[in-house]
């Protein structure tokens, strides 16, 4: 089976372009392009229309163009996943952070025996590989290690031009384990935030289970939204999270001035805990079913004034 799929890869690699240009992309063959070609080609790969920066419309076509134009550089610490700690706990109180337990520039530096037997580790300047311990009786310390030098090492900015991850310090952060009294399942309420307006949330649930993962919108009445992007979606809403409207509230007040941002938190306990800021969800190149969606989202961002 395996041979078969190589196969069927390299047939694909070899007649696909578009196939041919995202892979080698994710190699690093065309770091060197500037990014403004790169993002036309990978969009045009990813996506199968073409990216019109002069007169963007859509939301993914507005994701590319705020990577090229729009260079707040507050966003650089609002990416860190150590600095927004600070900067969220000025802006909205301290109540609302998952402590951090320690951190480090250099992964040998990383003193295990030092940790409690719960943690969670994360590497600041990349989107995923959290490393997540749960008892350190049967904790792979060398997994541990091998992912996280995989991650530090990893140029999320050339990955998909997003810049603000270009100067963020590389370092890796232990944060504490949160989980709810009975359940160690995290719903992570996700607030797409329009120039400082939330109009929809989405949820990421079924993560583990055999269908796959589920990615539901939300309106802000907690109505599910009639699209897809990407994954499918639930059939029936979740339950109506209790500080729904707080966390709305708080999202608004993070995103204020910002044309495009979406502001995570958790309800863990019924208590609300920042997760992170994100300006470019699926870095712009996650499709929506039907198309029309991406146009209507695409609407409720109002481009900043800048010549180009």
């Amino acid at each position: 089976m395996e041979l078969f799929h190589l196969i069927k890869c390299g047939i694909k690699f070899i007649f696909d372009s578009k196939y041919r240009f995202v892979y080698l992309s994710g190699k690093g063959v065309y770091n060197k392009i500037a990014d403004d070609e790169y993002l036309k080609k990978k969009f045009y790969a990813k996506m199968a229309y073409k990216l019109d920066l002069s007169n963007p419309k859509t939301f993914n076509e507005k994701m590319q163009w705020l990577k090229l134009y729009d260079r707040n550089l507050d966003y650089v610490k609002m990416v860190d996943k150590y600095e927004v700690k600070e900067y969220v706990a000025s802006v909205i109180g301290k109540k609302y952070i998952i402590p951090t337990i320690a951190y480090w520039d250099n992964i040998d530096d990383i003193d295990w025996n030092s940790l409690p037997n719960k943690f969670v580790l994360k590497v600041t300047h990349d989107s995923g590989g959290i490393i997540i311990c749960k008892d350190k009786n049967c904790f792979d310390v060398n997994k541990a290690v091998h992912i996280l030098k995989k991650s530090i090492k990893r140029d999320y900015y050339m990955l998909h031009r997003e810049w603000p991850y270009k100067n963020v310090p590389r370092r890796v952060i232990a944060e504490k384990y949160m989980s709810e009294k009975n359940s160690d399942n995290l719903t992570d309420y996700k607030f797409m935030c329009f120039n400082g307006i939330c109009k929809c949330i989405f949820t990421c649930t079924d993560r583990y289970s055999k269908d796959g993962l589920k990615v539901t919108f939300y309106d802000t009445k907690w109505n599910i939204l009639p699209f897809e992007r990407h994954y499918k979606s639930r059939k029936e809403p979740e339950k109506k999270p209790d500080r729904l409207d707080e966390m709305i509230r708080l999202a608004e007040i993070l995103s204020k001035d910002i044309p495009f941002v979406r502001v995570d938190f958790y309800l863990i306990n019924n208590e609300i805990f920042f997760g992170e800021m994100t300006f470019y969800p699926g870095s712009g190149f996650e499709e929506f079913t039907p198309f029309k969606w991406d146009e209507i989202l695409g609407s409720w961002i109002s481009l900043p004034k800048i010549n180009l």
